[in-house]
């Protein structure tokens, strides 16, 4: 159990904890696949801080950074372990199967998925993670919003402007089609 100095008590870190729980929570959640990777990111953040004696006794936005940076970090070591130990989604073993009953049909879908992954990477970042939030990890648009600090509308409206860019480039790329053919 770590160290603890007579001025800290326990009530400081629950405190702490009440005060950046959700800040810390929110941009972790903005960088992970899952939920729950998030939730255990932000408890490994905290459990670095009650390791640490100094924090108490700091201002807040520097309690704030320090935490931002733990956090940061936490999540950088979660990508190299995940990098040198890939998981692969049982979503993905569908694809190839050989006994898939249409082979021709996974091909399509396929490119047409690299082809939406293209038109997504040119989008500004805050649109692609705007996508990423809502259709990759299915958020409310008011979660998103509150993750992004603006208004559930503002978001609404960005979402539809983001699918609409996306709905052009793909006509764009139809025409071109055509006038290759």
């Amino acid at each position: 159990m770590p160290h603890q100095d007579k001025n800290t008590s326990p009530i400081d870190h629950d405190q702490l904890f009440d005060r950046y729980n959700s800040l810390i929570f929110a941009y972790l959640r903005s960088y992970t696949i899952s939920l729950e990777d998030a939730e255990d990111l932000t408890l490994e953040t905290f459990i670095t801080a009650l390791e640490s004696i100094d924090i108490i006794t700091w201002e807040g936005p520097r309690q704030l950074a320090w935490l931002r940076r733990v956090a940061h970090n936490k999540l950088m070591e979660r990508y190299r372990h995940l990098q040198r130990h890939p998981i692969l989604a049982l979503d993905h073993l569908t694809d190839i199967i050989p006994d898939s009953p249409h082979p021709e049909q996974i091909v399509l879908r396929n490119e047409e998925q690299a082809q939406l992954w293209l038109y997504i990477q040119r989008l500004p970042l805050l649109q692609q993670r705007l996508l990423l939030l809502r259709y990759g990890y299915g958020l409310p648009t008011l979660e998103i919003a509150t993750l992004l600090q603006k208004s559930d509308q503002a978001i609404r409206k960005l979402l539809s402007r983001t699918i609409c860019s996306l709905r052009i480039m793909y006509a764009h790329s139809l025409v071109e089609k055509e006038e290759r053919s």
